[in-house]
């Protein structure tokens, strides 16, 4: 079903790229820029009226043996605002609807607006109609003539703040091919699963990986996981030195989920290993 929404979803992103190719990127256009941008930046002769509108825009951001394109910035010590691929939207903006409790279109473009500067309202609403808790709640509405929107409490999404990572390895289907390592993460409050491949099970690496998806999803204020409280407390430290405006500290997950975390990363194995 999840997978059908999002199809659904990334059908309408690109009719409304064919109409007006502005706003939203497809990701091969992305690198595209991101390639662009870089000739034209590193370029001393005179520059096109592309170029000129690309070094006026647009930033790349290294980022964890990566680049990003951003928003072009005043300094270097303002936070960036990202720019998004068409493929990757449909996870940022299920994301903000979750964590606003499955809020209106104002309330989701002020979480968006965040972080992302691609995701214009419209796609907001494109999204919202494609799901299912919305319909049925306007459905609910309309016979009970307007039912209470659901919203979180400001102070409840503080406490459910929590990020869980674990290192899971992964044997291959073939005795010759090196184990995989895997980075097992999911946001407390949305329950989104997000894996990433590190190298190996060192703070720093680990560290590096984390960064990718919290700079794509938001961090956590606290960040826990099953391994020993002294490795959560080194890859938090990692993750400062990487980030150094990063409130976070380091915990233990409740007693009552480590079976829950456990469960997960044995389907995540198992999975993996088709």
């Amino acid at each position: 079903m999840v997978d059908i929404i999002k199809d659904k979803f990334r059908l309408k992103l690109y009719q409304k790229y064919e109409i007006c190719k502005k706003v939203l990127i497809p990701k091969n256009e992305y690198y595209k820029m991101i390639e662009d941008l870089k000739a034209a930046s590193a370029y001393g002769g005179t520059k096109s009226r592309h170029d000129y509108y690309l070094l006026s825009k647009f930033e790349v951001l290294q980022c964890n043996g990566g680049e990003k394109l951003i928003k072009k910035r005043v300094n270097a010590e303002e936070e960036p605002t990202y720019y998004i691929t068409i493929e990757d939207t449909y996870d940022v903006v299920k994301h903000a609807h979750i964590i606003t409790g499955h809020g209106g279109r104002d309330r989701m473009t002020a979480e968006i607006h965040k972080k992302f500067a691609n995701i214009p309202r419209d796609v907001i609403e494109i999204y919202k109609s494609l799901c299912p808790d919305c319909i049925k709640k306007h459905k609910r509405q309309r016979t009970a003539n307007g039912a209470a929107h659901s919203r979180i409490p400001p102070f409840f999404k503080e406490l459910a703040s929590r990020g869980h990572f674990d290192l899971v390895e992964i044997e291959p289907a073939e005795a010759t091919l090196p184990t995989k390592l895997i980075i097992v993460y999911q946001d407390q409050l949305t329950k989104f699963v997000m894996l990433h491949e590190v190298a190996s099970k060192d703070a720093v690496d680990v560290a590096h990986q984390l960064l990718d998806i919290l700079l794509l999803f938001g961090a956590p204020l606290i960040l826990q996981s099953n391994s020993e409280s002294a490795f959560t407390a080194e890859v938090v430290k990692e993750l400062k030195l990487a980030w150094p405006k990063l409130a976070m500290v380091y915990g233990k997950p409740y007693f009552q989920t480590e079976n829950h975390f456990e469960s997960i990363n044995n389907e995540i194995k198992d999975m993996l290993k088709k």
